[in-house]
């Protein structure tokens, strides 16, 4: 058996793999058409024009699901090993949860909001994926920290503090340079610029931030790499529970005199009855 089919660890690999080639292919395609520069631009840069902004989309929107579909995930995984007792962790397990579908939600507003098109959406879509999902992986450290070393190791703990150090340096650093690329470029219409020339005014600061939106969006997708041997360990399944049946809402005689003819012919098969 290959690693990807034990348990459930496609999903983590799928969502990481997938958002990689969303930002891969739209880097590709605005750089070939010259829809915006190559060094650095910001991912949301990549994604505005057509027609790479469609495709981006939809393939966001296959990240979102998956991301929704982790995190739920992780979630049963946590309340399975934790028990009913532990009400702190199983508190700070929920509310991880509403974290990780928040963020996942805003990665649909981020693909289908064009920072060019709607600004202030897309503005908030990039702080429900990257500002909440930090909160997401805050409350997954502190998940992982209560649950070693008796249920995994501490190892894994410190490749996600680790990473989470990384998303929070990230978001300091992209945060700080942006306030000052914004403030040396007054009166200029920042999200509508696509183009930038060396030693222009705020271009320094502008390479800071866009270095640091790869960096923070790297580091964010990076953490669910360390689910995948968690994974291994999990299945879901779905049971169908019928609570009649038939689809109507009332008795109806067909149904009935199929039902008999059904008990008619298994009370009458021999081999149900011990016949050979």
């Amino acid at each position: 058996m290959w690693w990807f089919q034990q348990g459930l660890c496609f999903l983590p690999a799928a969502l990481v793999v997938w958002t990689a080639a969303s930002f891969v292919f739209a880097y590709i395609t605005a750089v070939v058409l010259k829809h915006v520069d190559p060094l650095v631009p910001y991912i949301s840069d990549t994604g505005t024009m057509a027609p790479e902004r469609c495709v981006f989309g939809i393939m966001l929107d296959v990240s979102a699901f998956l991301g929704m579909a982790t995190v739920y995930v992780r979630y049963k995984q946590v309340e399975a090993l934790t028990g009913e007792a532990e009400i702190k962790l199983n508190r700070l397990n929920r509310f991880g949860l509403l974290l990780g579908l928040i963020s996942s939600f805003g990665m649909c507003v981020v693909a289908n909001f064009q920072k060019t098109t709607l600004f202030s959406m897309h503005l908030v879509g990039a702080v429900l994926t990257f500002g909440v999902g930090a909160l997401y992986i805050l409350a997954q450290t502190l998940l992982s920290l209560k649950m070693q070393p008796h249920i995994h190791s501490k190892g894994i703990y410190l490749a996600r503090l680790g990473i989470g150090v990384w998303t929070l340096c990230s978001i300091i650093s992209m945060f700080i340079s942006s306030v000052i690329m914004y403030s040396s470029l007054r009166g200029v219409d920042v999200p509508q610029k696509l183009h930038w020339i060396p030693g222009e005014t705020g271009y320094t600061a502008h390479m800071i931030s866009t270095v640091s939106e790869w960096s923070l969006a790297i580091s964010f997708i990076s953490f669910f790499l360390t689910y995948i041997r968690d994974f291994q360990k999990i299945n879901l399944r779905a049971e169908a529970v019928l609570q009649s049946s038939h689809l109507y809402d009332w008795a109806h005689a067909g149904v009935a005199a199929s039902q008999n003819h059904r008990r008619e012919a298994s009370e009458s098969s021999p081999l149900l009855a011990g016949g050979t």
